[in-house]
Parts: C-alpha cells; sequence; structure tokens
C-alpha cells in the first residue's frame, strides 16, 4: 500500500511539472513562505532493504534544495526570523526555513557543511531521550529486525503475525504491516515494550541506537555554537502527544525545552511534534504549546505558509524533502505551492 501511494505520489508530481500547472498555480498557492522538514542527511546506502528511505536524503540533494531556493531569491531564514516576519506581517519578500527532527548527527556532519556553503541556517529539532542515548528509535529498530531474519513469528497488540521474509519485497511488506500495528497501539510505551519483545526474540540490541545515531548532549554543545544552528525541542520522548494525557504531554512539551536549555545555556523557543500529523497533533497540542511560551511548533502536515498562519504560529504546516523523491524536477513543484493545494483541497491553512 506504501509503494503504491509513492508511486501515485510521483506520478502527481511528474504531471504537474510536464503539464507546467505548477507555474500558472505559483501565484495562488506559494503563499508567504516554505518551511522543509527534513530527517537524516547522508550518503546513499546500498542495503537493499531500506523502509526508512523516506526519512533521509543525500548531500548532494540538500545542495540542489538550496541552490534552487537560492536561485529563485528566496530568503533561508531562522526560526526566529521566520516568526517575526510572520508576527510583524512582514511579507515583502518569501521565505524558506530549514528544520530537521530528531537530532542525528549527520545533521552535523553531512547537512552542516552543505548549509554553511550556501550561508543558510536552520533549525534541529532535539528529542532529549535520542541525546540521553536511551531513546526509542523504534522504526530502526524494527528495519534491523526484519533485515536480520527470514520469517517473523510474533504477536502485536493481540494481533497474531507469522510472515515470510526472506526476499526484499516480502521484507517491505512486513514492515509496512508491522509499522501501521505499532502506530495504532494505544501509547507509545505500548510500542516500545511490543518494540523490545522482538527485539529479544530476533536479537537486535535496541539500546545501543541512539547513541549510534543521533547526537549527545556534549556533541550538542559544541554544535548548537554554530551562528547557522538552532536547537529546538521535540519532546522527551519522541512520544505521540495526542495519546498522552494533558499533563503528561504539558510535561513532554515543559520538560524537553528547560533541560535543553538548561545544558545548551539558551533559550529554547520553537518546537516540532513528532510524527506530527492529525493524529499526534490537533487543537489541544496546539494551545497547549502556545500557553507553554513556544513561538513557534512545526507538524508535518504539508503546506505553504501563507499570512493567514501568523494566527496559528503553533500549527505551522511543512514541506517534506522525502527520500523518495530525490529530482531536480520535484522542486519547482514543492516550491510553487501546487503539490500542497491539491493535497488539502485548495484550502490554504489547515488547524482543524
Amino acid at each position: 500500500m506504501k509503494q503504491l501511494r509513492n508511486t501515485v505520489i510521483r506520478a502527481g508530481l511528474d504531471a504537474l511539472y510536464f503539464s507546467g500547472a505548477h507555474h500558472l498555480l505559483r501565484p495562488i498557492f506559494a503563499g508567504v513562505g516554505t518551511i522543509f522538514m527534513l530527517h537524516h542527511v547522508r550518503p546513499r546506502r546500498n542495503a537493499p532493504f531500506q523502509p526508512n528511505h523516506h526519512l533521509e536524503v543525500t548531500p548532494e540533494f540538500l545542495r540542489m534544495v538550496l541552490a534552487h531556493v537560492r536561485s529563485r531569491g528566496i530568503d533561508i531564514v531562522t526560526a526566529d526570523e521566520m516568526h517575526r516576519r510572520l508576527t510583524q506581517r512582514d511579507v515583502s519578500r518569501r521565505f524558506a526555513c530549514f528544520t530537521f527532527d530528531d537530532g542525528y548527527r549527520d545533521n552535523r556532519d553531512f547537512a552542516l557543511p552543505a548549509m554553511r556553503e550556501y550561508d543558510a541556517p536552520f533549525t534541529v529539532y532535539v528529542a532529549n531521550d535520542f541525546a540521553s542515548g536511551t531513546g526509542h528509535l523504534w522504526w530502526v529498530a524494527l528495519e534491523r529486525v526484519i533485515a536480520s531474519t527470514e520469517r517473523i513469528d510474533s504477536t502485536i497488540g493481540g494481533t497474531v503475525i507469522r510472515l515470510d521474509t526472506r526476499t526484499v519485497e516480502q521484507k517491505q511488506g512486513a514492515f509496512s504491516l508491522i509499522h501501521d500495528l505499532l502506530r495504532g497501539l494505544p501509547d507509545d510505551r505500548d510500542v516500545a515494550r511490543e518494540l523490545d519483545g522482538l527485539c529479544v526474540r530476533y536479537s537486535v540490541d535496541e539500546s545501543i541506537i541512539s547513541a549510534e545515531l543521533c547526537l549527545s548532549w556534549d556533541e550538542l554543545k559544541a554544535f548548537a555554537t554554530d551562528p547557522l544552528v538552532t536547537i529546538g525541542a521535540h519532546t522527551v520522548s519522541h512520544c505521540n502527544l495526542a495519546k498522552r494525557s494533558e499533563e503528561q504531554a504539558l510535561q513532554e512539551i515543559t520538560f524537553s525545552r528547560t533541560q535543553i536549555e538548561a545544558v545548551l545555556q539558551r533559550a529554547v523557543v520553537h518546537l516540532a511534534y513528532p510524527y506530527g500529523d492529525r493524529n499526534a497533533a490537533g487543537a489541544r497540542e496546539f494551545a497547549m504549546t502556545k500557553a507553554a511560551g513556544f513561538n513557534t511548533a512545526v507538524t508535518t502536515r504539508p503546506g505553504m505558509i501563507f499570512g493567514e498562519n501568523a494566527e496559528h504560529p503553533t500549527a505551522l504546516p511543512r514541506i517534506s524533502l522525502n527520500g523518495n523523491y530525490q529530482t531536480a524536477r520535484v522542486l519547482p513543484v514543492l516550491t510553487s505551492g501546487a503539490a500542497t493545494a491539491l493535497w488539502n483541497g485548495f484550502r490554504r491553512v489547515d488547524v482543524t
């Protein structure tokens, strides 16, 4: 199903590009700015089974995006400057804001050099448990479990799973099925419990993953001193806030901020919602984050930034730079707003 969805999206992007429709729609739907969403930036891997490939782009593609944005005369701004422009209704020039979720080490090793080449500021949203080396990057652990075996026999949330995983196609199908079952569990702690069981059964050491992939607190201290880097919050445990009680969700938001501020000795006023879709961030979370004193908060809902978004600074949409679509022709389509306009039924702002 996910492969079919990717095929449909790719076909839609190509259709907009080759028809030239994105040129016609740009003046209406490009908005005043774009917030780009990234996760990993690293060289292309050769492994045949990469179910999380959509979460990574190559340094070369990132440079291509930066060159495209600069060529269109779009200002690349910090999250603080984006907030100022929205608050003051300063929409005389279009802007782009680059954001990176989770705090991966490759953001320093591969993204930062590219951003320096274009003098481009960016924001990295840090999940505290990942920086502490104790977090659960369960989607990575699941990839490693399935990659390590030719068969999965388990029970996920009461659903019995018996799957052959010998071929890449079978592995991909198993990952999609189990991923969706895990996302559907009542709480992230249920996800952690189920994944722990899978990791024990198939001899995958989940405990090393966050330390292997994410910047530690000490590394973040040095990283945060770079003038191009802004550090934002991404909750303590990278939990689905919508599945937590109001008290628990508020603790995740506020303690994430206070710990990062204490360690880095700098203000943290920007947040990204983990997962960030409708099932993870809605009106309650938007209000809660605003009440907690954050200037902006970003979702994973697709969309451009319009003047009306100034009324909802803790419910901002983003444009995903998706590893499945790393071609030059997607860039003018993405920055035109045409694709997200179609996706959103031509609504400019979606905060419901």
